[in-house]
Formats: C-alpha cells, structure tokens, sequence
C-alpha cells in the first residue's frame, strides 16, 4: 500500500463527510470567466483593470459555457470556469466526461493543471505523453514527479471519470476513477518560467478545456483544517523511519544553553517572553533532516540554529540561522529579504507567504546536507540554498562559521514567546 493510501484509509467518495458542493447543479453561481492568467499577477492590478478584463471573460464564457441537468457543459472553445472564491489546502472530488480529440485540465490555485485528455493514438498526442493517461501535474518539469500518470486509468472517451484531489501546500495526490496517479508531488508553479518560485498559497479552481465538449458534475471539496494538513506532512515525512523525537513534551532533558530562558507549556518549548538565547539539543550533527512545529505571537521572531558552535551567535559563528518570523507584520514592513521566515539568516532569502496565520501551528522540514539546506513550509519548498557560494552578506557582515560541517541544533530565541513541539531529527549517512 502506497504512503498516501495508507494515510486516507479510506475509499475515494464524493459522498464522505464535510464535502461541500462548490456547483450547485442548476446554474453557474460562485464561478465566472476567467482567461488564463498567473493568479498573483491578477491580484496585483488595479480593481479598474481587474473589472475591465472580467467583464470582457464573462461576455466570452456565455458563448460556451452553461449549466444544464446538473452539469457544466463547455463547447470546447473559449474563456475557463474559475470559481470565484480561492482555495488553499483541499479535498476535491470533479466528475469529467471528455469528447473524441478533446484536451482539458484542472486547474489549482489557478494554476496548469491536472490533464485530462484524448489518449487514444488517433488524438495524435502520443508523443506529448497522452498514451499515459490523465490525471499527471502535466505542467511540471519533464522528468519530476507526477509530470506522469503512475498508472493508466482512464475510461473510455465518452464515459464519465471522477478525479480526486489532495493537495496541502504545494504537495499534491491524483486519484482517477480510485487508482493513484500522482502521490506526493510538488506540483511546480507553471507561471514561473525557471520553476524557482513556488506555487501560490492560495487560488481559484478553474476548469479548462479546448478542443472537444466537455462536461463536468459532482463538483464538492472540503478545506483542510490545520491539524490535518500538518498531521499529513509529519506522517508523510517520518513514514521512512529512522527519526529521533529529541523533545519529550515535559521538559528541557537533553538541551543545554538557555534552559532558564525557556519554559515547557503544553506540550511545547516557549521562549520566556523578554527573554532569549539559544537553546540546543546536546549532541552534535553534520548531515540531518529536522522535522518541527512552531507557532508564531504576532511580530513573533527566533530561529533554528543550524551547526551552532554552542556559544556565541547561532547566524553568524553557527552555520546559520534559520529564521522564525512573523514576517508579515507591519513591524517588519523594512524587511531585508534575508531576514524573512525561513531565510538563511543575512545570506539567502527564503520564499515568503507561505506562513500559516498568527496563532495557527506550522510544519517545517529542514534539511541539511553538506554546505545545502532546504526548507519546506507547510507542504511548500521555501528554501534551497548552497551557503558556500554566497559572497554577499547582509551589512556586509561576514559569518564566519557557514562553511560548519558539524554542530548542534537548537532555537535562537529573540525576547518573544514563540513555541515549538513535536521536533525529530535524523543524521543522514
């Protein structure tokens, strides 16, 4: 049994518990024309351009689109159906029917797209990679996971196909007419040509087709609440074994540095509000994945200190600070971009907006190996960085110590109650 079928433990249905139909079956509410467009740069026009260019979508979609006898039937020409409300984390289930020579796709978080397409040979896509089947992040980068079907599981043109969909951050699960075709891919973010920065947090949903009529029914979702999403990401990532859970939940056994400075509460490592320090697990590390929770007060600020040295200042004579921060704040407005959530403190900028909100828990993967760190926020890459060729500091201050091969890892706090649990970590040989 495959990670993401042991992790649902339950059959695929468009009937389970908290689905909410986003199509009421009987006319387009809460959807409108949308042509493609990178969903970011749709939020960043004026509300007058914004206007001007859904007016101009919805006089197209009335051309080709309608609902008819519970479906949303498209001509195979024209504008996309994008619902008008945007989605982040989500279970989704779509019904599809596609035409002969037909070629259509899901969109999430306005984003290409879920294919779903003619396979057969006579549809002349053959070498584009249709013989797979639907259900592949077609959009992502050839070679990657989930660029391709894992297996063929379409019906015959012509007959409906039900698609389901798990997605948390940028992590994204395919099921087409119940079998696994895509597990645990980062679905890549097309709108940028280099696939550097990642999906958006956030998106409409948006139906695409062109080439045949296609038509689409039982259209339901649910949103997935935090504890889930961050439940799904630690089983996903401790699944392979091999991790050590070096916070019992009780107390500071183990951790030498700023102990008075901190306190346990709940289940979790606080730092003492107008306090600080760092705080470090006693023993060291080279190559490692960390696995943590953390949640933020507002204007919250610490840190992750990576190969420290165990005295002195964790982003400078450590390898470095990963930063803890609560970036968003109006506190932060003249932000360096090196000193955003996740950033290699002073060196390299991590990807921002990808932060749960204030009081919410967020999952962070690191990993460590060699001079390379990686960080993964809430399903999301944020960070890839190879600290030995960064020649440019923030201040121009030097950190002597980023070229560490070995250290402790620990929490760098800075004076605010910022907490932490459920924190693992594995060497990697």
């Amino acid at each position: 049994m495959t990670f993401a079928a042991a992790f649902t433990g339950r059959p695929a249905a468009a009937e389970e518990p908290g689905l909410q139909a986003i199509f009421n079956g009987k006319d387009l509410s809460g959807w409108h024309g949308e042509s493609t467009i990178d969903p970011r740069k749709f939020k960043a026009m004026s509300p007058e351009a914004q206007k001007a260019k859904l007016d101009k979508d919805a006089a197209d979609a009335a051309q080709h689109w309608k609902a008819a006898d519970g479906e949303i039937i498209n001509d195979g020409h024209g504008v996309f159906m994008s619902t008008d409300k945007d989605y982040g984390d989500v279970e989704l289930f779509v019904d599809f029917k596609i035409g002969p020579m037909g070629d259509s796709g899901i969109y999430l978080r306005g984003t290409p797209q879920i294919q779903i397409w003619d396979f057969r040979p006579e549809a002349g896509k053959h070498s584009l990679g249709s013989d797979k089947g639907s259900g592949g992040l077609w959009n992502n980068t050839a070679g990657k996971p989930g660029k391709d079907p894992l297996v063929f599981a379409d019906n015959p043109i012509g007959e409906w196909n039900t698609l389901r969909v798990l997605q948390i951050g940028a992590r994204t699960n395919v099921w087409l007419n119940g079998k696994l075709v895509v597990e645990d891919a980062i679905m890549e973010n097309y709108w940028d040509k280099d696939r550097k920065i990642p999906l958006a947090k956030v998106g409409p949903i948006q139906l695409q087709t062109h080439g045949s009529e296609t038509r689409f029914r039982n259209i339901k979702l649910r949103e997935i609440p935090v504890e889930e999403a961050n439940a799904y990401l630690a089983k996903r990532d401790l699944t392979p074994g091999g991790f050590a859970q070096i916070f019992n939940g009780k107390n500071l056994d183990g951790w030498k540095g700023a102990v008075d400075n901190y306190e346990v509460a709940d289940g979790a490592i606080r730092c003492k509000p107008k306090h600080g320090g760092n705080l470090y697990y006693d023993k060291e590390y080279g190559d490692f994945t960390a696995l943590l929770e953390f949640r933020l007060p507002p204007a919250g600020n610490n840190g992750l200190a990576i190969r420290y040295a165990g005295d002195g200042d964790a982003a400078y004579k450590g390898m470095t600070e990963l930063q803890v921060l609560d970036d968003g704040h109006e506190k932060y407005a003249k932000l360096d971009p090196r000193q955003a959530h996740g950033s290699a403190y002073g060196m390299v900028p991590a990807h921002r907006g990808y932060l749960r909100p204030v009081g919410e828990w967020n999952y962070e993967k690191v990993v460590v190996k060699g001079p390379k760190i990686q960080v993964e926020l809430n399903g999301t890459p944020i960070l890839d960085a190879d600290l030995s060729t960064v020649k440019e500091f923030m201040a121009n201050s030097p950190h002597p110590g980023k070229d560490r091969t070995k250290g402790f890892f620990g929490f760098a706090g800075h004076n605010d109650p910022v907490e932490f649990r459920d924190v693992y970590i594995k060497p990697i040989d």
